[in-house]
């Protein structure tokens, strides 16, 4: 079966693919770590941090897509596989169980943290090789590090 022909070169094809996959990766993750601390958080700020992680997964998954289709578009085929995403992903694993809000609020900075450092990262990778592919990367940077400043706020 023939793939999507890259308007890359081989070489920028690969620091690009490269990158994009680990994005996806970091923000599947993301998306799910935050949506399993969605459903349990509890505490005296319950409400507040409970519809602040959805607009966390909002935006990760708003992300997956446009990096998932950013790398078909450059001939690399994205894999949002469980298998994928839980060997690569730069977040660690969710705590199972009710989470009192302070801890969520804590998961949630530690996880956005991780996923910016390498998005970060991945944007000085692909200055050269694809700046289409860098400003997607940040964007993605860009709206990430408001919900980080937002959670940080939350136990200022």
């Amino acid at each position: 079966m023939s793939g999507v022909k890259s308007p890359l070169s081989e070489a920028d094809q690969k620091v690009v693919g490269e990158a994009l996959q680990g994005a996806l990766a970091d923000l599947v993750d993301l998306s799910l770590v935050a949506k399993q601390v969605h459903w349990n958080v509890v505490g005296p700020r319950f409400r507040s941090v409970h519809l602040q992680l959805d607009e966390v997964v909002d935006t990760a998954r708003q992300y997956t897509d446009a990096v998932a289709e950013r790398s078909s578009a450059v001939g690399v085929t994205p894999d949002g596989r469980a298998g994928t995403v839980s060997r690569t992903s730069a977040i660690g694993e969710a705590p199972q169980g009710w989470i009192k809000d302070v801890d969520a609020v804590r998961i949630l900075v530690e996880a956005l943290g991780a996923v910016i450092s390498g998005t970060r990262e991945r944007i000085a990778a692909t200055a050269v090789p694809d700046p289409v592919t860098q400003d997607l990367l940040i964007g993605v940077a860009a709206d990430l590090e408001k919900h980080a400043w937002m959670f940080q706020a939350e136990s200022a």
